[in-house]
């Protein structure tokens, strides 16, 4: 009984250290947590950081006297981003080591102020991960086009090249009268500025029907046109093909007449093209370019104001398909590029996507395969991984794109030589979308085009769908409403969707 007795104190002598253990860890930990928060002000900041003015050019600066009123502290700048916690605390402990060594044992007058603050020097104290914190925007409203070109720049070649925001905003933190803004030297490669290319003098005749690279005049800007012969063909899907919906049905005997397609997808570098073009120019009215669709004789249009942050995702511009935009501002790039080009570019009907993504087959891909033997969906799933040796070769989907869209020279073309048909991004096209479109036409029907509904039709999946979504029968529409739901601006943009990554489209140009 004893030794029960002894036992049962000597476990909670342990239990009364280890709780006091804890509630000192604790105090220690809020401890620290407080002396942290206390040497983050900017107060405390200028007790070591004796250089000249400092506090006079910190409160003169844009990060300080702003129209906003919001006021960006030392720490904000000279410290990783809190989020990043771990990177927050070491660099705030190497940096107040640092600090405090310095403040003990050297003298400030004898420090090289004017050295100090030129540019070599400061990247070392500004993490660019937190300048990207704050300004998340880099295309915000009132940006100047020069700034446009600037951070198109930036924003391709941050990575390669190591650029900072600071590079050029070195006075953004302290004010310095005799501070130039600085701008990017070169020219970006997505051909914002292409004075330095040769340009093309005017676009390509066509004297036949035949494939053709198209320049547009007045940049260095060109792309390749498939010719698409006419034909008939069987559109959409019965419920025998797996993962049929109801909107692909009935199937109806379709013919279309001749057309040139886009091998790929309008890239980075076309649709750049386009914005460097008009991007000043004012606004279009959206009936005045939808009207524009039936004129021969177009006026002059106007382009996309500045997009909300980096367009391309930070997944590269050039040969990538653009994205983000609205249908009406892929109307106006059609519309603009028949300007220039003097031909006649628009959307595809979605007859004549289905009829190309077909490539002359009838099958539910162009290719061989089952879409149960590539879908990840299914109960089989569970035990065994999805097909991807063959689907792989052709298409941009969830199960190879890195989550993220690709150049066109990832995948194989199709039988009529065009590339991205399925996957990669949503297409859009001329169709305004309804589910029972196919059932509102006779059986047999020649050019079909649908012009009742709120949205509008997209074809061929995405980067992120699944093989099920990306068969040639699959239909697809916009959300206009949800894809703009975290925009901004009051009223919402006309030209860019903040909601939605994977859209895009390839244009089709008239034979006559």
């Amino acid at each position: 009984m004893k030794r029960y007795n002894r036992r049962v104190e000597k476990n909670g002598k342990k239990k009364w250290i280890f709780l006091g253990g804890l509630l000192v860890g604790f105090s220690l930990f809020i401890a620290a947590y407080q002396v942290s928060v206390y040497y983050s002000s900017n107060e405390s900041c200028m007790k070591c950081h004796v250089h000249p003015h400092v506090e006079d050019s910190w409160k003169l600066s844009m990060h300080v006297n702003n129209a906003s009123g919001v006021m960006t502290h030392c720490v904000d700048c000279h410290l990783p981003p809190k989020n990043q916690t771990w990177n927050h605390y070491s660099a705030k402990a190497k940096l107040g080591i640092k600090d405090l060594w310095g403040y003990l044992t050297k003298d400030s007058t004898d420090f090289q102020w004017d050295v100090k603050s030129e540019l070599e020097h400061a990247v070392k104290y500004i993490p660019n991960e937190s300048c990207k914190e704050c300004h998340k925007n880099l295309f915000p409203t009132g940006i100047t086009d020069d700034g446009i070109t600037a951070h198109l720049y930036y924003d391709e070649n941050e990575k390669k090249l190591n650029l900072q925001c600071i590079s050029c905003h070195l006075d953004a933190g302290h004010y310095n009268p005799n501070y130039k803004h600085g701008r990017m030297t070169g020219i970006p490669s997505v051909k914002i500025n292409t004075s330095l290319e040769k340009k093309f003098d005017s676009a390509t005749p066509v004297t036949s029907f035949s494939d053709f690279t198209e320049h547009i005049p007045g940049t260095a800007v060109s792309f390749n046109m498939i010719a698409v012969k006419g034909g008939f063909f069987r559109m959409g899907s019965d419920k025998k093909e797996a993962f049929h919906k109801e909107d692909e049905a009935p199937v109806r005997n379709v013919t279309v007449s001749p057309f040139f397609m886009a091998e790929v997808e309008v890239t980075w570098d076309m649709y750049f093209a386009f914005y460097a073009n008009t991007m000043s120019e004012g606004r279009t009215l959206p009936e005045k370019i939808y009207a524009n669709n039936s004129r021969p004789d177009l006026d002059a249009v106007s382009g996309p104001t500045p997009p909300f942050g980096s367009p391309d995702q930070g997944w590269g511009t050039g040969s990538r398909p653009a994205i983000t935009m609205t249908h009406y501002a892929a109307e106006t790039f059609c519309q603009w590029l028949s300007l220039k080009t003097g031909k006649k570019y628009r959307l595809p009907t979605e007859a004549e996507w289905e009829y190309a993504a077909r490539g002359g087959t009838e099958t539910p891909y162009f290719f061989e395969g089952k879409p149960k033997d590539f879908s990840n969906e299914g109960f089989m799933r569970k035990f065994f991984a999805a097909k991807t040796d063959v689907i792989s070769e052709y298409v941009i989907y969830a199960n190879d794109s890195k989550n993220r869209t690709q150049e066109p020279d990832k995948v194989k073309s199709n039988p009529f030589g065009l590339k991205n048909m399925l996957g990669n991004v949503m297409e859009y096209c001329s169709d305004k979308y309804s589910p029972d479109a196919y059932g509102k036409t006779s059986e047999t029907v020649t050019d079909p085009h649908a012009t009742e509904g709120e949205e509008w039709v997209v074809r061929g999946g995405l980067y992120n769908s699944d093989a099920a979504d990306v068969r040639c029968a699959a239909r697809s529409h916009t959300r206009h409403d949800e894809w703009l739901k975290t925009d901004p601006q009051q009223p919402k943009s006309i030209w860019w969707y903040s909601d939605v990554r994977g859209i895009g489209f390839r244009i089709v140009c008239e034979y006559n």
